[in-house]
């Protein structure tokens, strides 16, 4: 399970380092494979998945029948774009280009341990979320059943 919120940087070859508090769970867990792919539901955010993640993810989405846009939209987005990368003797991951400029992802970006994988915010993106309250009629009855 990861958790936790971390600053990062991405160097100017977009590559980011993978925190010291994740590399041996990144390795356990997944043998250094990675699979860095779009946030459907979200904008300015990239999900980053533990390769054993990736497969049931990616094997679920790709059961959905395709006759149906929205269908072929999410198949597209998780599995079209996905990218297959292993950290380099630095743990560091290279971001391709085209996602990073589609979630305006640049030097600063805030990686959240999410569970099963990450979500890899652009800085902006990340404190416009934060600062949004979830107002009580948004409140589902899951949600209220929480003890928080």
């Amino acid at each position: 399970m990861f958790q936790g919120e971390t600053a990062i940087t991405v160097d100017d070859k977009g590559r980011l380092t993978i925190p010291t508090s994740y590399r041996d769970q990144v390795a356990a867990v997944c043998g250094n494979r990675l699979v860095i792919t779009y946030n459907p539901f979200e904008t300015g955010c990239l999900w980053i998945f533990p390769y054993e993640e990736w497969e049931r993810v990616r094997d679920d989405v790709n059961k959905l029948p395709s006759v149906k846009a929205v269908h072929r939209n999410l198949q597209m987005k998780l599995v079209g774009a996905a990218a297959i990368v292993e950290p380099d003797g630095a743990a560091r991951i290279l971001l391709p280009s085209s996602q990073r400029a589609a979630a305006g992802i640049e030097k600063k970006a805030v990686l959240l341990g999410m569970g099963s994988k990450f979500e890899l915010w652009s800085e902006q993106a990340h404190l416009a979320k934060i600062r949004q309250t979830i107002s009580e009629d948004e409140i589902s009855d899951d949600m209220a059943e929480l003890r928080l």
